[in-house]
């Protein structure tokens, strides 16, 4: 597939491991310019760029709040003054609260959850879409998830049905301007996790009894973010093995 990405800014927040790093890469490969950040992981993040300028890819690391529309413009405006406007905006960073039951969750991380998880992509798209509109062609891929459809975790579920209705809210107001949004909603998948959530296992109803792959969902993240997508919008693509069907 040729993706049209060459020469393209692609801005990718919680790029410095799991699939944003395999992202940022991927993108690199299609010529595009990279624009990564973190909010702490500044030596791994900088090893990512590093893989990606190695490919020959122009790159933006900085480190960045996304839950902090100062921050978040920040790193914006830097991006645009270094490699021009922004093209593609994939809202990976994520704050992740285990399945903790509802009346145990306190206070800062409920709040911390709706900051980061749906202030972020709130954020970076005010930052982005003027640019994307102006040049009459944008991309904005966000993540959603699989627990709002099992009844899941409360604080998980909210948050991840709430990235769905602010995605397909923005594919309905921009789409004019030839700006597409799209949510992908990974499953069980072979990333790594922080030490403080439960191991990952699969569930006995998923029919595909392996984990996801980080690299199937990146192959998804090109697509949506190709010249061929530019018809998709609006959609909420479940990658889950077959565990729920939409």
């Amino acid at each position: 597939m040729e993706t049209g990405l060459k020469g393209k800014t692609v801005l990718i927040t919680g790029a410095s491991r799991n699939m944003g790093r395999l992202a940022a890469i991927a993108f690199a490969r299609e010529r595009a310019n990279i624009a990564i950040c973190t909010s702490a992981k500044m030596k791994e993040l900088n090893e990512v760029a590093a893989e990606c300028r190695a490919l020959g890819a122009k790159v933006v690391a900085e480190q960045c709040d996304v839950a902090d529309g100062a921050s978040v413009k920040a790193f914006v405006d830097k991006v645009q003054a270094e490699l021009g406007t922004v093209h593609v905006a994939l809202n990976n960073a994520v704050y992740r609260v285990d399945s903790t039951p509802f009346l145990e969750v306190s206070e800062d991380a409920w709040e911390k959850s709706f900051r980061v998880n749906l202030g972020g992509p709130r954020n970076i798209c005010r930052a982005v879409l003027p640019m994307m509109i102006k040049q009459r062609w944008g991309r904005i891929i966000n993540f959603s998830g699989i627990d709002p459809l099992l009844g899941g975790s409360v604080v998980k579920g909210m948050a991840k049905l709430g990235i769905v209705g602010f995605t397909r809210g923005i594919a309905r107001e921009f789409a004019e301007h030839e700006i597409t949004a799209n949510c992908i909603g990974p499953g069980t998948i072979d990333s790594e996790r922080e030490t403080t959530l439960k191991p990952k296992v699969l569930r006995p109803t998923q029919p595909i009894r392996r984990m996801g792959k980080s690299q199937e969902v990146v192959s998804l993240m090109l697509y949506l973010a190709s010249e061929d997508a530019g018809f998709v919008t609006g959609q909420n693509y479940l990658m889950n093995g077959g565990m729920y069907f939409q």
